[in-house]
């Protein structure tokens, strides 16, 4: 296999690549729901169906989501930080913008996550379900424990405390506190029971993430918003990281496992909503849908763990509930294991590790460089270093196939049109020649996981969102606004192609090869400017490294 039949295996399974994600993502889009106005019994009715716990401490049903909440409740207050806007109540976090991320369709407004409205409805929920007692749910119970209705981090803090009270009329209060903090997108909900009764009190607290089914995300079949992950997550220390799509939450059974030490999510292009309980509670995970004001509802949910407090006696329970971006900084933060695969580089563990060593030495180029698009320069150079060994004998075995391009015309004009005496007697000329044919054929294979991994870590990185290279690149991970970089790229192609050996090859396949720079130049005209860059700069050192190696390893072929 000669260099440019390589390369036209590459170009074939880029395309194939493309088009199965693309044939993938509409055959398991699922049609949008009918908006209906039917409820859950749990949803209408926070208290119902819920059972009694055993004498053995069995973890109880905590009521599922509801889908009709609005901001208009009388314990609601408002929270800003210099990161985090929100709007909650007690019982649940109703909205959250993030002021520092213009959303992608109206950059005049940030993007936001949890909302109240019906036909984009998300919310984080907390509240507790006890056994044959009273006790406060994510719907009511809980009101604000001092008199603000807006809180707002001062100047020079480091954290804002917002703090609600229920008080029940068997003497049992909890005392449940959101800590907002300066530059972090985990929130701290730590709730503390005390037992001033007679009688013991047993109760389980339980956590919920609950949306409506996400809007299909604009873009073409190279956008990274088409392939990106929007459904539930999950990490158990026994099973590790899963994940469900949407669509999936009717058709898979649905979740339920006991789980310490773990983590729920819902997980979307760029951002990403998780509740993370203390690393030492036990809770149930469980998956459900439920109908809501503006359709399904999908469910995510912990419930655990369950305390026994006696007369006099107080117990507390804490977690985090991530509400922001797929900052990798951020995440490795928390020190939570398994939170880095929120950064859904890819469905398959090798591409999303490789994407993953790409996304860290990029960050380190970028430390020192201070820019994405000279650090994704840095990164090619890097690569191509690591790739010389590979590229010597590459360019090696072309320079041998240059030279001997006057032979190989002379055997296929005495054999004519008999293909398999030519395919002979060509071997038997790489043979004593000591040419190999298939020399120039690893580097291409490296580059292709390569490619497509770089491809879901451009897509997938936060951190390269509405970041700008030079000049008229604003975001490396839109498209060339002006094609730039594509043309760029199919003329490096055409001069590289010029310098490819093509002696023996099927002239069916020698025509194919006329028009890939024309093909590549149009396809990479969509696809996001970094990972054109990435290719456009590839394209130029390898144009180099072959002009130089094959001066070095062997002489232009003669013209006939």
């Amino acid at each position: 296999m000669n260099q440019t039949r390589a390369f036209l295996l590459f170009a074939w399974l880029l395309v194939a690549s493309l088009l199965w994600m693309e044939w993938t993502r509409e055959k398991a889009a699922p049609p949008q729901p009918t908006p209906t106005t039917t409820t859950t019994a749990a949803a209408a009715n926070p208290a119902a169906g819920i059972p009694t716990p055993a004498s053995t401490g069995a973890v109880p049903t905590a009521p599922t989501a509801n889908a009709s909440a609005t901001p208009a409740t009388p314990s609601a207050v408002t929270v800003h930080t210099n990161v985090l806007d929100a709007t909650l109540d007690g019982g649940q976090i109703l909205q959250a913008d993030l002021p520092g991320y213009p959303d992608l369709d109206d950059p005049t407004r940030p993007v936001r996550l949890f909302s109240t409205d019906p036909a984009h409805y998300f919310a984080a929920q907390s509240g507790w379900v006890a056994a044959g007692a009273p006790a406060p749910t994510h719907l009511a119970g809980f009101v604000p424990a001092g008199p603000a209705r807006a809180y707002s981090l001062a100047p020079g803090a480091t954290t804002l405390d917002v703090p609600f009270v229920w008080q029940g009329a068997n003497g049992v209060t909890i005392r449940r506190t959101y800590t907002f903090s300066r530059n972090d997108y985990a929130v701290r909900v730590r709730d503390e029971v005390v037992n001033a009764g007679t009688a013991p009190w047993q109760g389980s607290v339980y956590r919920l993430l609950t949306r409506t089914m996400p809007p299909q995300p604009k873009g073409g079949f190279t956008s990274g918003r088409v392939f990106a992950f929007q459904g539930a997550a999950w990490y158990s220390p026994q099973d590790k990281y899963e994940k469900r799509p949407f669509d999936k939450f009717a058709d898979d059974a649905a979740l339920s496992k006991t789980v310490k030490g773990g983590w729920i999510a819902f997980l979307q292009h760029h951002f990403f909503t998780a509740w993370i309980p203390q690393a030492a509670d036990g809770a149930k995970f469980d998956t459900l849908t439920v109908n809501g004001t503006g359709g399904t509802n999908y469910v995510i949910r912990e419930v655990g763990p369950t305390f026994n407090v006696a007369p006099g006696q107080r117990a507390s329970t804490e977690a985090r509930l991530w509400v922001g971006p797929k900052s990798v900084e951020g995440i490795d933060a928390q020190k939570v294991p398994g939170l880095e695969r929120a950064v859904d580089f890819s469905s398959y563990t090798t591409m999303a590790t490789l994407a993953g060593w790409l996304y860290a030495v990029l960050a380190w180029l970028h430390g020192f460089i201070g820019n994405w698009g000279w650090s994704i320069i840095g990164l090619v150079v890097l690569i191509k270093l690591a790739l010389i060994p590979l590229a010597n004998a590459q360019y090696r075995s072309m320079a041998k196939m240059r030279r001997l391009q006057p032979k190989l015309q002379q055997l296929k004009e005495r054999h004519g049109e008999d293909r398999q005496q030519f395919q002979m007697a060509m071997m038997e000329l790489y043979r004593k020649e000591k040419v190999n044919p298939a020399g120039g054929c690893l580097p291409i294979f490296v580059q292709m996981p390569i490619f497509l991994a770089l491809y879901w870590m451009l897509s997938e990185s936060v951190e390269l969102r509405h970041a700008p290279w030079i000049l008229w690149i604003h975001d490396l991970t839109a498209r060339d606004p002006y094609f730039v970089l594509p043309i760029i790229n199919a003329a490096v192609m055409f001069v590289t192609q010029k310098l490819t050996p093509t002696a023996g090859m099927d002239p069916a396949q020698a025509k194919m090869m006329q028009f890939m720079p024309l093909a590549f130049g149009i396809m990479f005209a969509f696809f996001p400017s970094g990972l054109v860059l990435y290719w456009v700069t590839n394209g130029l050192l390898t144009l180099a490294q072959q002009w130089y190696f094959l001066r070095k390893y062997g002489e232009p072929a003669k013209k006939n």
